[in-house]
């Protein structure tokens, strides 16, 4: 949107909330249909998460342009390390114990939907990392377990965008058909990988638009 519709960076954030809504609500129901959904972590995860979204939004429309830009990039780079590591960081998990794991959940919500409000992006960045390195969640899980998650807080940080000006609806109507045919598509083809593959392809990913965010504000030679 910004690329290529010219969108300022508020606006972009927060009219991709309204797609990531859609994609959330497709998502878990296509992982749920494959058994990779864990009702009661998505519970404590969108607990918190409804909470700070609406802040999260709130403090993105105070920032300029490039801080979002620059921080997004460095934070999706972190993330994608942490993944390609996890073998060797975590293999089981860093947390045991269930009162412990679920006040990680519950954390991990928290900064996720502040996150997603501010970004406007889905809970994969913060949720499938938290719930892989933390819980020791197999991928398939965590990634449908994120989408569930993410439905009402995304609802809420796209509603605050809205309220500020910061969602084009048309735009935001458009993109509702191809978020239905691609999410259902991505999560039936993530079930043909193996766990380890699809940790790569994620990490892959978020390696990439980590670099597209960062590269423009690469030092010119």
């Amino acid at each position: 949107m910004v690329g290529l519709l010219k969108l300022s960076q508020h606006k972009a954030h927060g009219t991709s909330l309204v797609a990531v809504f859609f994609t959330g609500f497709v998502g878990a129901l296509t992982y749920g249909l494959q058994g990779s959904l864990d009702l009661r972590a998505a519970f404590f995860l969108a607990l918190t998460a409804i909470l700070t979204a609406r802040f999260g939004a709130r403090y993105a429309h105070s920032l300029p342009e490039t801080s979002l830009k620059r921080a997004f990039g460095w934070f999706l780079f972190l993330v994608a390390f942490l993944l390609l590591l996890k073998p060797y960081l975590a293999p089981r998990g860093l947390v045991q114990g269930e009162a412990v794991q679920d006040l990680a959940l519950l954390l991990s919500g928290a900064f996720t939907g502040f996150l997603s409000g501010m970004m406007g992006v889905g809970g994969g960045t913060i949720m499938v990392p938290a719930m892989v390195l933390l819980l020791g969640m197999p991928q398939h899980a965590a990634q449908g377990t994120s989408l569930l998650a993410m439905v009402p807080a995304s609802l809420v940080g796209a509603y605050t965008h809205f309220r500020l000006g910061n969602v084009e609806e048309r735009l935001a109507l458009g993109l509702v058909p191809g978020v239905f045919l691609g999410t259902f598509l991505g999560g039936e083809l993530a079930h043909f990988l193996p766990e380890a593959g699809l940790r790569l392809v994620f990490a892959a990913v978020l390696l990439w638009t980590a670099w597209r965010y960062l590269r423009p504000f690469s030092p010119k030679k």
